[in-house]
């Protein structure tokens, strides 16, 4: 606190008290106004408009209790510190009950108490200014993070639309095979995708993306990934022939990875990609870095499917060995994105998926027209408020 840019107004009619106190505060460096009235201190009050009043209680005509009341209409935050005498305690009771900072008793033996007095409601108010100020900013500041976190969830919105879009239909049925999909986020935006095709009549072909990390910056791969993916088909005919099923999920993920490093997008995908000959009934699949592994559900039980592989988009120069499996006559292939782990009680991730195993064995029918729900129905899915990571399913059956 600066005393010098300080200024004080007195308001006392006893002049030689008045002018002790004036020439004393003025030695200890204050700017000082004196009046000798209530009424002229109220003008002076108006004009001056001081930091701080000093009124004596007792005064003829309009009394301190009047000034005081008169300054806190006007100004509720301008501090008052009344001067009394000894015998007019109950004044000096009223005068704090409507506000005064601090009172004194007359007459001020010790001036130095008056300029501490004065100095701690300086203080005071300097603080009270201060978490005003605080206030006022954090309230702007929350106003500005409310206006910005609308813009976000709008575009939030708009992205989770999009990536919608992208996705495959809930579910599609060709040539005796059932394929469906369910994704809950954790967010507006998901880092899990889906999708799935049928092929030149014959082949249906599926991949299940676990993008790394959260949010917009998640999504956009899975947004890159599908027109990746398309392009593949469209231009180098991916699945669309016995060579491309033989070697198709290993030069997908191979692909991926290479443009994955080229595009620095700084995230990585763990997937599962499978092709199934729906003449042979045989299927080509491989595993890129995916867990849980997918579970083959039949009517001998349940059981994870075995393979292992890099996630994709670490290392630079990567193959990945494509796994060959005869499908049987009834199944339900059930592929998940790790998030499922998250929801599941166990502690360990042996643990886990033996939970996993467990209940889908229990829930799960190989035969049955709505494969997917039983599933989630398992997973209580319907009971999960809050994803702490994404989940996404998908489901082949045969039946």
């Amino acid at each position: 606190m600066i005393e010098g840019s300080r200024t004080l107004l007195i308001i006392d009619d006893d002049t030689i008290v008045r002018q002790s106190v004036v020439a004393y505060l003025e030695d200890s460096g204050f700017e000082v106004h004196e009046c000798a009235d209530g009424p002229s201190g109220l003008v002076a009050f108006r004009d001056i408009e001081p930091d701080l009043v000093l009124t004596d209680l007792r005064m003829p005509g309009m009394d301190g209790l009047q000034v005081l009341r008169e300054i806190h209409e006007e100004s509720p935050d301008a501090p008052v510190i009344v001067i009394s005498g000894a015998g007019v305690m109950g004044d000096v009771v009223e005068a704090l009950r409507l506000g005064a900072s601090d009172y004194m008793i007359k007459p001020i033996v010790d001036m130095e108490m008056l300029v501490h007095s004065v100095r701690k409601t300086l203080e005071r108010q300097d603080l009270r200014a201060q978490n005003r100020r605080y206030r006022e900013e954090l309230e702007a500041a929350n106003r500005d993070l409310k206006e910005h976190l609308r813009v976000l969830e709008r575009d939030q919105q708009a992205g989770r639309q999009v990536q919608q879009r992208l996705l495959p239909p809930p579910s599609s049925h060709k040539g005796g095979y059932t394929i469906a999909r369910h994704i809950l986020p954790s967010l507006y935006l998901s880092g899990d995708f889906i999708d799935y095709a049928y092929r030149c009549e014959r082949y249906m072909s599926f991949y299940l993306a676990d993008v790394s990390g959260h949010g917009a910056s998640s999504a956009f791969v899975t947004i890159w990934l599908k027109h990746l993916a398309n392009r593949m088909v469209k231009e180098e005919g991916l699945f669309c022939d016995q060579a491309s099923f033989e070697t198709g999920p290993d030069d997908m993920l191979q692909q991926i990875n290479s443009e994955l490093h080229a595009s620095r997008l700084n995230h990585h995908l763990t997937l599962f990609v499978g092709v199934i000959d729906t003449h042979t009934h045989k299927m080509h699949y491989a595993v890129g870095g995916h867990l849980p592994m997918p579970v083959l559900i039949t009517e001998e039980g349940a059981r994870f499917l075995p393979g292992k592989g890099k996630p994709v988009g670490i290392f630079k120069e990567a193959q990945w060995q494509v796994y060959e499996l005869d499908m049987p006559e009834h199944f339900v292939l059930t592929s998940f994105s790790d998030g499922v782990l998250e929801i599941l009680p166990p502690e360990g991730l042996a643990e886990k998926e033996a939970y996993l195993l467990n209940l889908l064995s229990k829930g799960v029918e190989c035969q049955g027209e709505d494969r997917l729900s039983a599933v989630c129905d398992a997973l209580a899915l319907n009971q999960v408020q809050e994803a702490p990571d994404d989940i996404a399913i998908m489901t082949v059956a045969r039946s």
